[in-house]
């Protein structure tokens, strides 16, 4: 009842984003029984221009434009929930145990994360990726290593004030134990925060799989978005065709759509969980 509550006091905007985000969703879970096409079958010749069988037209080698959107909304999906989970995971596992024990234990967790925030993201990201190899497990391997020191900072943080409130000391005092104190106390305030760190997440996991994909570095046998846009880009000459219109604004424009939606959804989030943070 009180995430429908919470949902409810989202802006027009924010209930429109987070509509969006559903409805990709679903089309990525129910994408072969959407599509009249395979993702990577011809279906029509080559370059066909939109029209009642393709609805945004065909590529040079004559696949379904829609049906690859289909499958690359479930691809970035999967990616970006797959990356902020278990980052966001890993991240407040390791805040929450720098947080609360303190000494060498934070020290070590927290020269780990200073470690990682000083490496070039993508730089870094495009030489594993490379030395990986191509495949949406080290895809998100890849990102789930630069992600969860954002987490981690923050929870630690979080849970060094919780720690000092004078009834965790006086829990504390009567031998209360780590696990009662983490459920009754640490996880309902550091919930709020942990939700909206990990949907920041999520975004920025997408536009990097996006940008590995479209360097080369994503999985050639699973189509994303990066890869249309590879393809499209490395087409000779299509710039002076009207291939463009159909063939690179498409997955331009259903990414930018998703990662506005899910700023939109972040920000009204967090105005809505303010008071608990």
């Amino acid at each position: 009842m009180s995430k429908i509550v919470a949902i409810k006091r989202f802006t027009l905007v924010g209930k429109l984003s987070l509509f969006f985000i559903v409805l990709l969703l679903f089309i990525g879970i129910f994408a072969p029984c959407l599509s009249s096409y395979t993702h990577n079958t011809p279906s029509g010749e080559s370059l066909e221009a939109p029209s009642r069988d393709h609805l945004l037209g065909t590529d040079d080698l004559g696949i379904d434009l829609l049906s690859q959107i289909f499958y690359g909304a479930r691809l970035s999906l999967i990616i970006g929930f797959s990356t902020s989970i278990l980052a966001g995971l890993g991240g407040a596992i390791l805040g929450v145990l720098s947080g609360y024990y303190g000494g060498l234990t934070d020290k070590i967790i927290m020269r780990l994360t200073d470690i990682m925030i000083a490496l070039p993201d993508l730089p870094m990201m495009i030489l594993l990726g490379a030395f990986f190899g191509p495949s949406i497990k080290n895809i998100v391997l890849v990102l789930v290593l630069f992600s969860w020191t954002g987490p981690a900072r923050i929870i630690r943080s979080k849970v060094i004030s919780i720690k000092k409130e004078a009834y965790i000391v006086m829990a504390k005092s009567y031998d209360a134990s780590f696990y009662h104190l983490l459920k009754t106390h640490f996880l309902p305030e550091i919930m709020p925060i942990l939700a909206i760190t990990t949907i920041k997440i999520t975004s920025r996991a997408i536009v990097a799989e996006a940008g590995l994909s479209f360097l080369g570095l994503g999985d050639p046998t699973s189509k994303s978005w990066g890869l249309i846009l590879n393809h499209a880009i490395n087409f000779k000459g299509i710039y002076f065709t009207e291939y463009w219109k159909w063939w690179v604004i498409a997955p331009l424009f259903s990414m930018m759509m998703l990662i506005l939606s899910i700023s939109y959804v972040s920000r009204d989030l967090e105005k809505v969980l303010n008071e608990k943070l």
